[in-house]
Formats: structure tokens, C-alpha cells, sequence
């Protein structure tokens, strides 16, 4: 399955966690996590992938980086990472979230 569609249908179904992070971001832009999460729901494809290593243990993880567009074309920045427990995904994890400067 494509790893959008993944994150979609994680979002949409209210899996989503935001960092402390992500949410001086929304709260700083003025945004709110609805908008971050329309704005997910509505990219068109992931902006770019990066390996990343873990903070709590040896080895790396992939982190997304998504721009997408509000129903009101406001561009936000989105970057998260996908939580497995059990070998299922379990939440997306938007570890940044702000209005795209491009």
C-alpha cells in the first residue's frame, strides 16, 4: 500500500499525535491541528523522505515530509513519522507542523 494513502487513513481516523514541537508551531502560525490534518488529507504526494536516527535506540526510521493545502489554500509543512506496535501502524507522529514558506 502506498505510504500516503497509510498516513491518510491514520489521520482520518484520528491516529495522529503531535509534539510539543509541532504544536508551538500550529499555536505560532495560527493554524490548529484540523488545518494540519486537512492539509494532510489533501497533498498530493510526500514531499520527501529522510532516514533519521532514533533517539531511544540503535537504527533509523523514515521521517515524511508532506505539504498540502487547507480547503482555504493555506500551505502547511508537515513532518512525522509513522509508530508500529505489534508490526501495525499505530499513529503518524507530526513531529513538525507550520505554514509552507514555499
Amino acid at each position: 500500500m502506498d505510504i500516503l494513502v497509510k498516513i491518510k487513513r491514520l489521520v482520518i481516523s484520528g491516529n495522529v499525535f503531535f509534539t510539543k514541537k509541532a504544536e508551538y508551531e500550529i499555536d505560532r502560525d495560527g493554524l490548529t491541528e484540523d488545518l494540519v490534518c486537512e492539509a494532510i488529507i489533501n497533498a498530493p504526494g510526500i514531499s520527501k523522505k529522510i532516514r533519521s536516527k532514533k533517539t531511544q535506540s540503535s537504527g533509523t526510521e523514515n521521517l515524511y515530509i508532506i505539504i498540502g493545502l487547507t480547503y482555504d489554500d493555506i500551505p502547511i509543512y508537515t513532518k512525522g513519522k509513522i509508530i508500529k506496535s505489534d508490526n501495525k501502524e499505530k499513529f503518524y507522529v507530526l513531529i513538525s507542523s507550520k505554514k509552507s514558506l514555499g
